[in-house]
């Protein structure tokens, strides 16, 4: 089965967008990227999954970390999700267009996104043309008033690498 027999299966969901953010170190540097495959998997303990691309320049800058962000985007946060969306951190350095703060680990922090967390990535898994991070949670900041931005406010970004 190909992508366009999946697409009337896959086109009704309408899911929350996030951002993942790293510290590459090095040349990599702070590096952060749009994602919409991500989900909690495990209760107890807590676990989340993040798919991350691989065309992009957050894989290559997660490749050697043990910690990333995860950021909850508000239906207010267009504007952040075109700017970790639409643009490649190969190109422009995104943390000099929004406010950030360094946490664990020299994670960069979102300063808009009042509902984050930090993990430790305990497993990479591959997943076709995505890279599945296992995340366990060791800081968590959240605000359950948010309503989360929708796949379909961002649904007609381009991505800012190559499909």
């Amino acid at each position: 089965m190909d992508e366009t027999e999946f697409a009337p299966f896959v086109a009704p969901l309408d899911y929350p967008m996030y951002v993942l953010t790293v510290d590459g170190g090095g040349s990599l540097g702070k590096a952060g990227c749009l994602v919409g495959f991500a989900t909690q998997c495990s209760i107890s303990p807590p676990k989340f999954l993040v798919c991350l691309s691989k065309q992009n320049h957050t894989y290559r800058a997660a490749a050697g970390t043990r910690l990333a962000a995860l950021h909850v985007l508000a239906v207010t946060d267009v504007d952040l999700a075109t700017l970790f969306g639409s643009q490649t951190g190969d190109e422009v350095d995104k943390f000099q267009e929004c406010a950030w703060t360094e946490g664990p680990g020299g994670v960069p922090l979102l300063d808009r996104c009042s509902t984050w967390f930090v993990g430790e990535i305990e497993e990479r898994t591959d997943l076709g043309d995505h890279e599945g991070l296992l995340l366990n949670p060791i800081q968590v900041a959240g605000d359950a008033s948010l309503a989360p931005l929708a796949f379909s406010a961002v649904r007609d970004l381009n991505a800012g690498h190559d499909a």
